[in-house]
């Protein structure tokens, strides 16, 4: 797997990486879901959902599209050992890194939001 602009930026390590945050957001999500609906709280506490839900959002997001956020956004890449960042020399590249970068930031704040949504409208 090699660097290709706006399309791919992190290697297998880092792609793991990802997949570990979404299963904790995952978790996270779960466990106060779980929580929130066997407890006597206020319908509205169901909406401090949508931060666990993010993390496993920009986390399963990041893995499945091969690219991650903050690098797209740095304008660094990674295929070596981890933390090993490499600079993207091209301005065109940058810029289209950056659009994925925020491409991927609105897919995950949408999946967050529906989540939470799904979440807030159970009937429990």
């Amino acid at each position: 797997m090699d660097y290709v602009a706006g399309s791919c930026n992190i290697g297998k390590g880092e792609i793991r990486r990802r997949q570990f945050v979404a299963l904790i957001g995952l978790v996270l999500l779960l466990v106060t879901t779980a929580g929130l609906l066997t407890s006597d709280t206020a319908k509205s506490a169901r909406f401090s959902v949508f931060v666990p839900a993010l993390i496993f959002s920009v986390g399963f997001i990041q893995s499945r599209r091969k690219f991650c956020l903050a690098f797209g956004l740095m304008g660094t890449f990674n295929f070596g050992s981890m933390g090993k960042l490499s600079r993207v020399a091209s301005p065109q590249d940058r810029k289209a890194d950056r659009k994925t970068a925020l491409s991927i930031l609105i897919q995950a704040l949408s999946l967050a939001l529906t989540i939470t949504l799904i979440i807030y409208l159970l009937p429990f």
